[in-house]
């Protein structure tokens, strides 16, 4: 099944939480769209970023926490848009209700998968934007890219291939080097 196939309606956040336990399911503008599940290389991707960005906030003390999906982003209550970004750092412990974070983490990581390209690059982009994200990656392992969204100050976007090291632009000394991430991968 290709990520994010459009279902029924949703306007509340009641209803959302109702939905099986077990459904992957995003909400944009009421409109729910199911995902398909990730791949063992974008989960493989998923922890290693997951693991570089923890160790870089807990050895500089930092207030910001970082979560992998699943975990819910409510960016918006009417329409009700709700997402699950596969990597997200959140620096306002105000954001998080123990259930989720309300409103826009400062950064996001989306892995694109075979069926979510037009998502991540196209709408996701667009929310995340639009929702006050600082800066959004979308990591393409196929392409072998990633690109970079920065949208505070003179906004970026930057495409790196996979033998590069890549700055975090809302930190000063955060870099992820996807050549190291490439070989131990075998990508």
């Amino acid at each position: 099944m290709p990520a994010l196939q459009p279902q029924s309606m949703i306007t509340t956040m009641d209803e959302y939480e109702a939905l099986p336990e077990d459904r992957r399911a995003e909400v944009f503008e009421g409109q729910i769209y199911d995902m398909a599940s990730p791949s063992q290389l974008h989960q493989a991707i998923l922890t290693e970023l997951l693991v570089s960005i923890r160790n870089y906030l807990r050895q500089k003390n930092s207030k910001c926490h970082v979560f992998p999906a699943p975990f819910d982003v409510k960016l918006s209550n009417k329409p009700l848009t709700v997402v699950q970004p596969d990597l997200m750092v959140v620096c306002d412990k105000n954001k998080l209700d123990g259930k989720r974070c309300n409103g826009a983490p400062d950064f996001i990581i989306e892995i694109v998968s075979p069926g979510s390209q037009t998502d991540d690059y196209i709408r996701k982009l667009y929310y995340y934007k639009n929702a006050g994200v600082r800066e959004y990656w979308i990591v393409d392992p196929r392409r072998k890219t990633v690109s970079v969204n920065y949208f505070e100050g003179n906004m970026l976007n930057i495409q790196y291939s996979f033998d590069s090291t890549v700055k975090v632009n809302i930190y000063d000394d955060l870099f992820i080097n996807f050549s190291d991430i490439s070989k131990l991968l075998n990508i």
